[in-house]
């Protein structure tokens, strides 16, 4: 057997891991990366780029006008496979290669406490970051290994539109594959065990499926799958009560489950559970010299969220700095049209939390002159905030995700609204409803009070 010692072993070339492998290796750390499987993770091949990309060819079928054609689907899943063959060289071994990273090909296990074995190669290293990641969580429902179903990793493989997609999950991906897909030309039914996006503000999420329902899509709520028979082209899906759907194809859209199976954890002294790698605030696991970052340590399944945890322990690893992850700040976005968007604390959250110390504002998009000129009037924004400070906001309408970010940006940092509300945006921008939303928290105290109008008078007989 062969033996590699190395500064930092990085398993898992997603998003976290090569930017850990990026970012370690240019500042002089020697790193040694294990990928099992494809470059760029997840993300790059199965979920976020395809799925945006299929996302922006159905729209542009709606705004086209018109029922979908059978090309039309053909040409949407070649701009898929287009859209990620482009950003794939930046992922690629090459690369990485090129940086001076030692890059190797399979499936890395725990052999101790410091030591992984890839086929016949024992990697030997002062830290380990595991980043292998998550899958579609697959559950036990009767039947269900029995039919041909599909999740995220071979969604994108089709060729020809389903006649009718059952979908089962009303989550993030199974709602935005929903509306893909009606859009392309499918009849869709999505079934969900509970509230449909439970996890997102009730009123932000009513938005969203009034919008989907809008658009013909069957969407039942609080309908849990018993049963699942039947063949290609013809698959039923029993709920409790006996209710049974009939459609062409299913996706199971349930939720992910960490990659964590293959390590070898207990060999090197690593607690996890069915989350993923049990971490610290620095993200250390039990065994100090590990690391894990992104899906696989159980603090969320976000592509920017293993970006952020990279930065965190790069910083710990290389510079022997105390860092500790946060995630108070990390947004995210459901990116169906309307686009859903949101950070910190829910309503809900926030009165609980803060209770009459918090004070809500809620701004429509009808408020806003862009919004009205472009006919995108759906939708508003909620800001929760306390002390002058925002703990928690939800956009849901035309451009959420990129309408977030000044947000973002404010709690990340600590920022009072007065320096969104003090920000020049540019008119007429969508922008402007979150400057907006600011202003609405201090227009009371300034419009409503009767000793700001007291002092103004007194100003007023005194100016020259």
């Amino acid at each position: 057997m062969s033996k590699i010692k190395t500064d930092i072993c990085v398993i898992g070339g997603g998003s976290g891991g090569l930017s850990v492998a990026a970012g370690a290796v240019q500042m002089g750390a020697r790193v040694v990366l294990i990928e099992g499987h494809k470059m760029g993770g997840d993300c790059l091949n199965y979920g976020c780029v395809p799925s945006k990309a299929l996302l922006s060819q159905a729209k542009a079928v709606k705004a086209r006008g018109g029922p979908a054609r059978a090309a039309d689907f053909s040409a949407a899943m070649a701009h898929v496979k287009a859209t990620i063959a482009t950003i794939a060289p930046h992922d690629s071994v090459e690369r990485f290669e090129g940086l001076g990273v030692q890059v190797i090909q399979g499936f890395a296990r725990f052999t101790s406490a410091d030591t992984v074995e890839v086929d016949g190669v024992a990697i030997t290293a002062r830290r380990f970051v595991i980043a292998t990641g998550s899958r579609a969580f697959v559950p036990p429902i009767k039947g269900l290994e029995d039919v041909p179903y599909m999740t995220n990793e071979t969604l994108f493989e089709q060729s020809e539109c389903p006649s009718h997609l059952l979908i089962i999950g009303a989550g993030p991906i199974g709602l935005e594959m929903a509306q893909a897909h009606r859009r392309l030309g499918a009849r869709v039914t999505v079934i969900e065990g509970a509230a449909a996006l439970g996890r997102d503000d009730p009123d932000a999420a009513r938005v969203v499926l009034e919008q989907l329902r809008g658009e013909g899509i069957e969407i039942v709520e609080q309908a849990q799958v018993e049963q699942v028979s039947g063949r290609a082209g013809a698959i039923e899906v029993q709920v409790k009560g006996g209710t049974i759907f009939v459609g062409t194809h299913l996706l199971v859209a349930v939720g992910r489950a960490p990659n964590v199976e293959r390590l070898d954890l207990d060999k090197a002294g690593i607690r996890h559970t069915k989350a993923g790698v049990t971490v610290d605030a620095r993200l250390r696991s039990s065994n100090r010299r590990v690391h894990a970052i992104g899906d696989v340590a159980g603090q969320g399944q976000f592509t920017h969220l293993a970006g952020y945890h990279a930065g965190v322990i790069i910083r710990s690893m290389l510079f022997g700095l105390p860092a500790k992850a946060r995630h108070d700040h990390i947004p995210h976005v459901t990116f169906t049209e309307p686009e859903l968007a949101h950070i910190g604390l829910t309503e809900q959250a926030a009165r609980k939390q803060y209770g009459g110390q918090v004070s809500i504002h809620k701004i429509g998009y009808d408020q806003i002159d862009r919004a009205q000129a472009e006919g995108a009037t759906t939708g508003f924004i909620k800001l929760m905030a306390v002390r002058g400070r925002p703990v928690g906001v939800t956009i849901v309408g035309a451009q959420a995700g990129e309408l977030i970010a000044p947000y973002a940006l404010a709690i990340a940092n600590n920022l009072k609204l007065s320096a969104i509300a003090g920000t020049v945006f540019p008119y007429p921008t969508l922008a402007e409803i979150g400057k907006r939303a600011a202003g609405a928290y201090f227009s009371p105290k300034l419009f409503d009070s009767i000793n700001v109008k007291r002092f103004v008078r007194m100003v007023q007989r005194w100016l020259p």
